[in-house]
């Protein structure tokens, strides 16, 4: 078996799309953003593709190739899994159904999901949302070698909770402090479950994904196969860049199995943003920090840019892709960038630069 060069968890062609200008916006700056967006490529990258919303005006680019040894461009609509950001999805359900008072934030894991985790009954619902629950990371037990090796297999939730479970907390007592934790959004799935009698994935579809209008966008349970036009994602191994575009999902669940496009991910953050999604109250309860300092609420980070505008939305890593997408309160300033990682290079500067020339329109800091 091929041994993978670091743990696996977690673009020269160009092509561009500019729509219809407002008459009186100067739009997002083009040449910046192209060239930007080639260095994220020559930085770290494979293929990278982008979709940045200022006002009426939207940026189209992308920059790389969709498939290593060819020539061929990345689709600049392009489908590609979008990780984490599937947790921003799994919260917002679970805030629609706190809205509907089918559950509470202070509701405790033991209540919906009795003697599945020990100490359940105090944390509560708002401690798996914001990360501040303790328990293990399931993601964390697994072995590069064992990703490979179980590329085609089936992951239930449960067996990724009892291999977290195994594990000792990391933080006592829950509610005190951040600790990231693929596991505490197993729970959120099952809960819901509980809650409605529907699987995750069917009320994402429902509330979510059918009513925006998401059409590139799915969860797609245990298919190895991203449908449509997509770039291809890659693991490293000593024997170079292993092609893992198809693989079983089942092994992110409701932490990260969210495939997507880069204007279905602007489209769904504008609306969550905007208040079509929760009523202001909830919204509001998503952007509390977790903790004091901590840029991240409920299934919600956020980050300010150096023109002094706060963008939320969240980040994404499934092993292949790399995701990030933000928006403004007001939906004017809106960004999403998917990466094809090369695995030679840290993306983080670069795509720093990226996201702070698409809200921006400002010049790489210094």
């Amino acid at each position: 078996m091929k041994r993978v060069l670091q743990v696996l968890v977690a673009a020269t062609t160009v092509s561009a799309v500019i729509a219809a200008p407002a008459a009186a916006a100067a739009g997002p700056d083009r040449s910046g953003l192209q060239r930007e967006l080639d260095n994220v490529v020559s930085a770290s990258a494979v293929g990278a593709l982008a979709e940045v919303r200022d006002g009426h005006r939207v940026w189209r680019g992308t920059s790389g190739v969709a498939e290593v040894g060819t020539t061929r461009d990345v689709p600049v609509n392009g489908r590609f899994r979008a990780g984490s950001i599937t947790k921003t999805f799994v919260a917002t359900v679970v805030l629609q159904l706190v809205d509907e008072g089918e559950l509470r934030l202070d509701d405790t894991v033991e209540k919906w999901l009795p003697g599945v985790v020990p100490n359940g009954d105090h944390i509560t619902v708002r401690h798996l949302l914001n990360h501040t629950s303790g328990l293990y990371d399931f993601k964390d037990t697994l072995t590069p070698p064992e990703i490979l090796a179980s590329r085609w297999r089936t992951w239930t939730a449960t067996e990724m909770i009892q291999r977290a479970l195994a594990e000792p907390p990391t933080v006592e007592p829950p509610g005190r402090f951040f600790d990231y934790s693929n596991t505490n959004y197993t729970l959120l799935g099952q809960i819901i479950e509980a809650a409605t009698g529907e699987s995750y994935g069917d009320e994402i579809e429902r509330r979510l994904i059918k009513p925006l209008r998401l059409k590139g966008t799915e969860l797609p349970g245990t298919s190895p196969r991203i449908r449509g036009p997509h770039p291809h994602g890659y693991v490293p191994t000593d024997d170079g860049l292993l092609d893992f575009t198809e693989m079983n999902p089942s092994i992110f669940g409701a932490g990260g199995e969210l495939i997507s496009t880069t204007a279905d991910l602007n489209r769904f953050f504008a609306a969550l943003l905007g208040g079509d999604l929760l009523p202001a109250h909830l919204l509001d309860e998503m952007k509390k920090p977790a903790v004091e300092g901590r840029a991240y609420g409920l299934g919600l980070a956020w980050r300010d840019t150096p023109c002094g505008i706060t963008v939320y939305g969240n980040d994404g890593d499934s092993l292949t892709y790399q995701t990030w997408s933000f928006s403004s309160p007001a939906g004017d300033h809106q960004v999403t960038v998917a990466l094809t990682p090369n695995f030679t290079g840290d993306a983080d500067d670069v795509i720093d630069a990226f996201l702070n020339r698409a809200i921006c329109g400002s010049p790489r800091p210094a």
